[in-house]
């Protein structure tokens, strides 16, 4: 029985992550087409950073990232304190709606933000989609802060407020110390979970902003070269690498 239930989760792993590894593999292959191995190369990588289109779109995604995590630090951390220190009426509601975002489908979020900025008149283009990725970006942070809050004694608040400690102070010098592995964390998700946002992105978008996984989209209409290949492969392990980081920090503090 155990045999088996090895060979299942073998073969979940690998029908999981084998694509990848295979992405990867094809992306250092001299052959411009097909999947046969014809030699080692880093000839695509060498026209990939020489593709100017795509080095501006590039420079789009991590502009919009950047700022779309900054908001959501800031909108994310401010919830997720009121959520748990709050009076009770905030606190419950918050914690209902909060996590919405994270719940609901992303197209039905692209969707409904399309509708949204058309009616209210805000043009399609980079700010548009940064207010997108921040209505998720947000999500995310709050919940990553609220469940390290939960876990901090608010008697070291009320001890610091008894010393003569003023909000501000309690707020920068007692809960951000003891918050900063879930801001770190918060941020390196959703800086992540924007820079390769493709759905929520193709409705916010409009004219000269196109972010990178637009761009790959648009490249894959004219084929699947080993260009798309590198570029995917960057992207992979790029996010591979915040995403791990993320975790670790996150446990890392647990277990100390």
């Amino acid at each position: 029985m155990k045999a088996i239930g090895s060979i299942f989760v073998a073969f979940v792993y690998g029908f999981l992550f084998l694509p990848m590894v295979v992405l990867v593999v094809l992306s250092f292959n001299v052959a411009p087409r097909g999947a046969v191995w014809q030699g080692f190369t880093f000839s695509w990588y060498h026209k990939l950073i020489q593709n100017q289109a795509i080095l501006d779109s590039l420079a789009t995604s991590l502009e919009v990232a950047v700022q779309a995590t900054a908001i959501s630090l800031f909108f994310g951390l401010c919830v997720g304190v009121i959520s748990v220190r709050g009076r009770k009426r905030e606190r419950t509601f918050l914690r209902h709606t909060s996590t919405l975002p994270i719940i609901f489908p992303e197209i039905v979020q692209g969707l409904s933000l399309l509708c949204f900025f058309v009616l209210i008149g805000i043009p399609l283009g980079k700010f548009s989609i940064v207010i997108a990725h921040c209505a998720f970006g947000s999500a995310y942070v709050c919940t990553l802060v609220r469940s390290r809050l939960l876990a901090i004694d608010p008697l070291l608040e009320e001890a610091a407020s008894d010393l003569g400690a003023g909000p501000w102070t309690i707020i920068f010098e007692v809960l951000i110390p003891q918050l900063w592995p879930a801001l770190l964390s918060g941020m390196l998700m959703v800086f992540t979970l924007s820079f390769d946002d493709f759905i929520i992105s193709f409705f916010t978008s409009g004219a000269g902003a196109t972010v990178l996984p637009l761009k790959i989209y648009s490249m894959l209409k004219f084929g699947v070269s080993p260009e798309v290949n590198a570029l995917c492969a960057l992207i992979l392990m790029t996010s591979f690498f915040l995403v791990s980081l993320a975790f670790w920090v996150q446990n890392h503090k647990v277990n100390q």
